[in-house]
């Protein structure tokens, strides 16, 4: 649970080390949609995508809670670990960042260059977070989760930013990877006492959050072959499924197809990059464009660090296979 403080003292932290990133709202996409839309563009952040705002806030509350620490250590498929690089770097702390076999060229390479000391590791996500507790462990370092309380503190200001902006939007689309978007949605709109339905977004090949609420039970999948990578998620993170089981509308799968369209959409009518979890919320709304037909809709844009092969192959009319 976050109270209007807590956001407000959290986004003036993060304030400190990033400027607001914008809403806009662009009428060729507009039109598209069919209804007014809101893009909260995360992807013009200093690492283009939202989860620098948990990496500020983590590591400021790890400095503080633990003066001693020497480093740190987790896993990703990129962002999470520019994030923490980034703001570890800064604390004079060493970054051990794990990331699967043939994770993301561009991805790693933005890593390394925010500080990262890089290991591959495992087939995916899941296996390389596995190994990276377990080094954490081995060599005294502060482990970094997927999901801690920190990290969604951190990035739910960017709904903050976007409620008290726009604070009557119906909707607002959220992708959901191990969670820490939606998460921080939920309970930015709940803190500031908003209507809002806040929808979840899973790729169809890799659906753990969707049929984790749907089975009222932690659902793993055997897979989560997307190159919508920062969805790619197996393993259902339990305090995030507490939040968003019942803090979410609904959640709804788009299949790498309608991701490629987004992010075509994106380009064409606003000429901003999507990766692909950023572009699934808007994959979502086109989705259910019919139903959300004259109502004022938010999309996060949560990031737009997309390979250049990849980006060349869907602006070419493909979808990159895995």
């Amino acid at each position: 649970m976050l109270t209007r403080s807590d956001l407000e003292t959290a986004t003036a932290l993060v304030h400190r080390h990033m400027a607001p990133t914008p809403q806009y709202s662009w009428p060729m996409l507009n039109a598209r949609a069919g209804c007014e839309v809101w893009v909260k563009h995360e992807n013009h952040g200093p690492t283009g995508a939202f989860k620098v705002r948990g990496g500020i806030t983590f590591i400021d509350w790890l400095t503080r809670s633990d003066p001693g620490v020497k480093g740190i250590c987790t896993a990703t498929r990129g962002n999470h670990g520019q994030s923490q690089a980034r703001a570890a770097t800064a604390a004079g702390l060493r970054a051990l960042v794990y990331v699967p076999r043939g994770n993301s060229v561009e991805k790693n390479a933005a890593m390394k260059a925010f500080g990262a000391e890089l290991v591959e590791f495992g087939d995916d996500f899941d296996e390389a977070r596995v190994e990276a507790f377990r080094v954490a462990d081995a060599q005294n370092l502060a482990v970094v989760p997927p999901f801690h309380p920190e990290l969604v503190r951190g990035v739910a200001s960017y709904a903050y930013e976007l409620f008290t902006a726009q604070p009557d939007l119906d909707t607002v689309y959220v992708p959901i990877g191990c969670g820490s978007g939606i998460c921080g949605t939920i309970l930015a709109r709940d803190a500031l006492g908003l209507s809002t339905k806040i929808v979840g977004v899973v790729s169809d090949r890799a659906q753990t959050a969707k049929l984790s609420v749907e089975a009222g039970r932690m659902v793993e999948t055997d897979n989560a072959n997307t190159f919508a990578d920062g969805m790619a998620v197996r393993v259902p993170v339990p305090a995030a499924f507490d939040i968003y089981s019942k803090g979410a509308e609904r959640i709804v799968t788009v299949s790498d197809d309608e991701v490629a369209e987004a992010i075509r959409a994106y380009y064409h009518c606003t000429h901003n990059l999507a990766e692909g979890a950023g572009a699934a919320p808007l994959a979502a709304l086109m989705q259910e464009k019919a139903q959300m037909k004259g109502r004022k809709t938010g999309v996060i844009l949560c990031g737009g660090n997309i390979d250049t092969a990849w980006f060349l192959d869907v602006m070419a009319g493909g979808t990159p296979t895995i």
